[in-house]
């Protein structure tokens, strides 16, 4: 009986603590991030290829001076679920960077051109060159920033999200902060080397500027040249980056539910096959 009790009062008090989390956030401290709608959302969610190809493009022209991809090899951009380049044109994107390498045989580190095996290599040789480059910030690593990055929703929403398979919260948070910057709002005050977004979740004011414009970025597909869709693509590709496998994992997860749809069906048939002759 002290168990079952100690089981209630456990229950009691997580769903205090997520109940207090949405109020929380009703009274202004978080900001309201707006659920988008993705190309890879749902059980049968896939990658559009062509919008990680944008993506990669922003991150290339914007993003690339100050954040890295460390976990992401160039090999991936050839692979199954990925932008959808081919090994010949990511094995022309891996020759336009330089990696470290080494030693030679004079015990010596040398520099060469990157191949399908190396990691994007960093922009800064260490943190503390990357805070000295940014006025003391240090710009997160992109790899899995997407994943890392998210507004949790409080409950009952996270119960709602377990049902509709909503994982999206990463770049839709992401959306929201490159298109969440604005003037500095009457009556606050911004310090020197600061930028009021009214999506960030610390608190409203962060280090980056402002990283996208309206044609900030050639596209020469024909899609938008907007700051929208270069935050939409760039968010996406992102994504990309942090679940690489993803429409392999939706896939066999779908086949695994028709597995045990069919196989639950033949216990229950075969249940009542070996029990009717069985008086109950």
């Amino acid at each position: 009986m002290s168990t079952m009790i100690k089981m209630v009062r456990n229950f009691a008090a997580v769903a205090l603590v997520a109940i207090a989390t949405p109020a929380f956030a009703a009274g202004g401290e978080a900001p309201h991030i707006e659920r988008q709608q993705w190309s890879f959302a749902g059980p049968f969610g896939f990658y559009d290829r062509g919008q990680l190809q944008r993506g990669f493009k922003v991150y290339r022209e914007v993003c690339q001076a100050c954040h890295g991809l460390r976990l992401v090899a160039f090999r991936n951009l050839a692979e199954y679920g990925g932008p959808g380049f081919t090994e010949e044109q990511a094995k022309a994107i891996a020759a336009e960077y330089t990696v470290i390498d080494g030693p030679n045989d004079d015990g010596d580190m040398y520099e060469r051109p990157a191949i399908l095996a190396d990691k994007f290599p960093s922009p800064f040789p260490n943190e503390q060159a990357a805070r000295a480059a940014n006025g003391g910030a240090y710009p997160p690593d992109f790899s899995l920033l997407a994943k890392a990055r998210a507004a949790h929703r409080g409950f009952p929403w996270f119960v709602f999200d377990a049902f509709t398979q909503y994982q999206e919260n990463g770049p839709d948070y992401i959306y929201a902060l490159l298109t969440g910057y604005e003037e500095d709002p009457e009556g606050v005050e911004v310090p020197a080397g600061q930028y009021y977004n009214h999506s960030f979740l610390a608190g409203n004011l962060l280090a980056m500027a402002p990283p996208l414009y309206d044609e900030a970025v050639e596209y020469t597909d024909g899609t938008p040249m907007t700051l929208d869709q270069y935050a939409r693509d760039v968010a996406a590709f992102m994504m990309w980056a942090a679940e690489p496998h993803l429409e392999e994992r939706k896939k066999i997860g779908f086949r695994v539910m028709i597995f045990l749809i069919v196989f639950a069906g033949l216990l229950y048939f075969t249940k009542k096959k070996l029990w009717r002759n069985v008086e109950h």
